[in-house]
């Protein structure tokens, strides 16, 4: 079949008119190709990373020292999925204690003047993930896992404030916990 890129468009399914490089606080769900169960396993409401879900957790927190905006707040892996909440700062990493920029607080910030001088290009959210993606995915491969893939594609949501990020945190948190009652739980 013929390449339409009109019929074989996907359409974004990030909000339209956001810019994801913006500063803030945002929950993201990253899929096993096929939902394929390779992260490791859930065990007694705890996950046990197999050597591919190992491999997926090095390389997320590994984040930071390659996108000097950002910090990384709570991280669960599952078996067919990765939930994650990356911040993004403005212009520089800061250090994240609890606290999420959620619009202009000027006590989170320090003057420029304070940090060295640094080239930042705009780093995008889709960006930071797709490079997550890329670095496991080689990692994962070069181990000898060589059928290993990602969804194309990866859900988002925007953490508005302490509640919302509140919330976030707990789901992350108990989704080991309530694996057994997941309707995406293929072993179900």
């Amino acid at each position: 079949m013929r390449f339409d890129p009109i019929q074989h468009h996907r359409g974004s399914i990030r909000l339209q008119g956001y810019d994801y490089s913006s500063e803030g606080a945002y929950f993201v769900t990253i899929c096993t190709g096929g939902g394929q169960c390779l992260l490791g396993d859930v065990a007694n409401a705890e996950m046990k990373l197999s050597r591919i879900g190992a491999i997926v957790r090095q390389c997320w927190l590994d984040l930071p020292n390659h996108f000097v905006n950002v910090t990384l707040d709570e991280y669960q892996a599952m078996p067919n999925h990765v939930h994650g909440i990356v911040v993004i700062w403005k212009n520089h990493r800061r250090d994240l204690i609890n606290q999420i920029p959620t619009g202009v607080h000027d006590e989170y910030f320090v003057a420029q003047s304070d940090y060295p001088s640094m080239k930042n290009p705009k780093q995008t959210l889709g960006k930071i993930i797709r490079h997550f993606k890329a670095k496991a995915t080689k990692k994962i491969h070069d181990t000898g896992f060589g059928d290993f893939a990602w969804q194309p594609r990866f859900h988002d949501h925007i953490i508005r404030d302490e509640e919302d990020l509140a919330r976030s945190r707990e789901y992350i948190r108990a989704n080991p916990l309530n694996r057994a009652t997941d309707d995406e739980n293929p072993g179900i």
